[in-house]
């Protein structure tokens, strides 16, 4: 009987791996993790394709204000870091849910039905996740003194497939036809 390479997925195992390999040159016989640096790796925006990552690793990495990982027709993946004293913005998503899990470090969230009356707001820190319901007003201010690192669920897509804003004065001026902030 032929035995598959450890690192190649057999019958038994299906196409479960351990994490998704990223091949160099398209050699599947030279398996590179993504996360081992993915600024090197060049991570980029993989919807539309089958993906698996392991997400903490990943969002611990990400260097950029907000990097999209997978965006597909119903559902867009986000990394962010959030430097210390920093925050995400006051925003509001009129017709998309969200969800965000905090990797590393501690904040707080607030949220309302207005801008200007944010009545829920709650300390938030390393393994916490976030349900912010459509048409809240929501923003996360990093209260730690290292960056603030999470990723976000849109559901639908809430920015523009392949999106990597380095700081948030980057995301403001793309999303500057938004009157969210």
């Amino acid at each position: 009987m032929y035995m598959y390479p450890s690192y190649y997925p057999s019958f038994y195992w299906g196409n479960m791996m351990p994490y998704n390999y990223t091949y160099i040159g398209g050699n599947p016989f030279y398996p590179v993790s993504p996360f081992m640096d993915i600024e090197r790796q060049g991570l980029r925006d993989y919807g539309g394709e089958p993906f698996v990552i392991n997400i903490e690793k990943a969002t611990e990495e990400n260097r950029n204000f907000r990097r999209a990982l997978w965006t597909g027709k119903h559902l867009q993946v986000t990394l962010m870091s959030i430097p210390p004293g920093q925050d995400i913005g006051l925003e509001v998503h009129p017709n998309v849910d969200q969800f965000l899990r905090i990797e590393e470090g501690q904040g707080m969230v607030m949220m309302g039905d207005r801008r200007d009356r944010l009545t829920f707001s709650q300390r938030v820190f390393e393994d916490y996740a976030i349900m912010v319901p459509a048409g809240k007003w929501h923003n996360i201010v990093n209260t730690g003194s290292t960056p603030l690192k999470l990723y976000s669920i849109y559901a639908p897509p809430e920015h523009p497939f392949g999106t990597i804003h380095a700081t948030q004065k980057d995301a403001k001026a793309s999303e500057g036809h938004r009157k969210y902030y």
